[in-house]
């Protein structure tokens, strides 16, 4: 099998030779481990990869997401970092008074990718083609209200901030139809839901004012054909049920904290679980025993003739040895 057929037949649960590969790379494991990266890529390469393409018109953006100092995204939101290699945080919010809310600078030059570039990667490549188009209007809010104000005019139901939330909602969907129109085979989007044992909002707004949003989405990539992926960290079972009722195709998120043998009971079989082995314990601290034992917990409790990729996140704090463990383990099973 291909790696793209491989793909899609874990996401369609129809007996994959092997189970996929999918390392994801922080700049924090470049800078600090470029050698074995390098090592881990070439033994263990992807099965999953992103299409080649330039922008007719070049986002606005300042400076190095990944340097210590200040980056400003293309929507104008100021990043604080104090690390080397990982992403910093939003400090002062872009937008502090919310009656002006739809004077928010809209990035549209993100809608102007060359299409034909995409097509041209898409065939030259027998991987499973993932574009990283990424709706994240959560996070999106919070970068540009700051967290504390965002959880405020969501429980004062402010008219201004759903207002503010359609207009980047609209946005979104515009770049997930005009990607999904593309020669692509899936599509990813994100927001991190979950702190370390709740959700951050109750289940009942994220039902009631994010939900619709995503199933937006996840039909926009089903009726031309895409699969489609989310991210999300923390605790998050809480809405599981829904994404799987929405027809999310995978899930990446923090498995070891919501338990693993609990969302096999609940969900394998019904979703694709996209990882991963735990990054805030096992990855920087286990022993390759621990590391094996995890992966084969993950295949017992999740694989059902698929609805496993072999996910894992080589950023800060991971023993390179570690990571390459999860891998060879994956690979022998």
């Amino acid at each position: 099998m291909t790696p793209r057929e491989l793909v899609y037949k874990t996401l369609e649960f129809k007996s994959p030779s092997r189970i996929p590969r999918n390392i994801w790379v922080m700049a924090w494991a470049q800078y600090n481990y470029p050698d074995e990266l390098t090592r881990i890529r070439e033994k263990y390469p992807d099965d999953i990869t992103g299409p080649t393409f330039e922008y007719r018109f070049k986002p606005s953006m300042q400076g190095d997401p990944y340097a210590v100092g200040t980056y400003i995204d293309e929507w104008g939101c100021v990043f604080e970092n104090i690390h080397r290699g990982i992403i910093g945080e939003v400090k002062k919010p872009l937008l502090c008074d919310l009656s002006d809310w739809n004077k928010i600078r809209i990035p549209e030059e993100l809608l102007t990718f060359n299409a034909e570039q995409v097509n041209s990667s898409c065939g030259q490549t027998d991987k499973f083609v993932l574009a990283g188009c990424c709706p994240r209007p959560f996070e999106r809010l919070q970068f540009i209200r700051g967290s504390a104000n965002l959880y405020m005019d969501l429980a004062m139901e402010s008219s201004e901030i759903h207002s503010l939330l359609n207009r980047i909602h609209q946005f979104y969907l515009e770049k997930v139809t005009r990607w999904c129109q593309t020669k692509i085979d899936g599509i990813f989007f994100m927001d991190d839901w979950g702190s370390q044992q709740s959700l951050l909002i109750s289940p009942a707004m994220w039902r009631q004012v994010f939900k619709p949003l995503y199933k937006d989405y996840i039909t926009v990539a089903h009726k031309y054909g895409k699969k489609i992926f989310m991210h999300s960290d923390g605790y998050i079972l809480d809405i599981l049920p829904d994404l799987v009722e929405l027809g999310l195709d995978a899930i990446n998120s923090q498995i070891f904290c919501m338990g693993i043998e609990e969302l096999g009971k609940k969900f394998s079989g019904k979703i694709t679980f996209w990882g991963e082995i735990d990054r805030q314990h096992l990855l920087p601290e286990g022993t390759k025993e621990d590391i094996c034992k995890a992966v084969q917990d993950v295949g017992k409790a999740l694989y059902r003739d698929g609805g496993v990729i072999a996910q894992c996140e080589f950023g800060p704090a991971a023993k390179p040895e570690n990571v390459e463990a999860v891998f060879e383990e994956w690979n022998r099973i």
